[in-house]
Parts: structure tokens; sequence; C-alpha cells
């Protein structure tokens, strides 16, 4: 079992910025790849970003490339998601998830998830 805790979710005005925390503990955090996916209501968890065990390979989605980053901590069991430029349109409850498979595309490769944090973006 690997737990996922986020925190670093609240209210920002657009154009500003967020850094959301995802904290590991259980299994050895390294085994994981990791990534955030967000949902807004009505639609499934839609993938943000991802990045490999050892922080070496990254991917983003469309929609916030060149705005967001994802980064890892591995000596402290920690990932995080530096969120700029943000939008109304990047309103969601955004999740931490863990996979053991190392490239993360779709919710269908999560093998953990943590319970969300909620971002929101004021115009």
């Amino acid at each position: 079992q690997v737990q996922l805790v986020e925190s670093g979710g609240g209210l920002v005005q657009a154009g500003g910025s967020l850094r959301l925390s995802c904290a590991a503990s259980g299994r050895t955090f390294s085994n994981y790849a990791m990534g955030w996916f967000r949902r807004t209501p009505g639609k499934e968890r839609d993938i943000v970003a991802a990045i490999n065990w050892s922080g070496g390979s990254t991917y983003y989605a469309d929609s916030v490339k060149g705005r967001f980053t994802i980064s890892r901590d591995n000596a402290k069991n920690t990932v995080y998601l530096q969120m700029n430029s943000l939008k109304p349109e990047d309103t969601a409850v955004y999740y931490c998830a863990a996979s053991r498979i190392s490239v993360i595309r779709s919710h269908y490769d999560i093998d953990y998830w943590g319970k969300g944090t909620l971002v929101t973006v004021s115009s």
C-alpha cells in the first residue's frame, strides 16, 4: 500500500500561482512513477502531469504545458506540482497518483490515489 496526501490547494486569482505537494508513505517512493490528475464535475480524471521514478522524464497535458512543472524529491517522499499563470479553467480537484509502471498517461495506469485537493481560480 501507498498512502498519498495532497496539500497546497486553495483559491487564487487568474494569473496567480500555487504549488501542490503530495507526501507519500508506505512503500518505497522511488519505485513509483507519480502523476497529477484533475477532475471537474461530471468528467473523468484527466492527466495533468507525470514524472518517472528518477525525475528524469516528465509528461504534460497540452493544456498546461509551459505553465505547470512537476518535480519530485525522493529523499522527502514528495512530489510537487508548480502551477503558474493559472486560468479559471484550471479550477478542479487535483489528485496525486502513483503507478508501478514507468509511464503514466491515463487514470487506467494508476495503482494508488490521494483524496484530492481543491484548486479554485477566480476570474
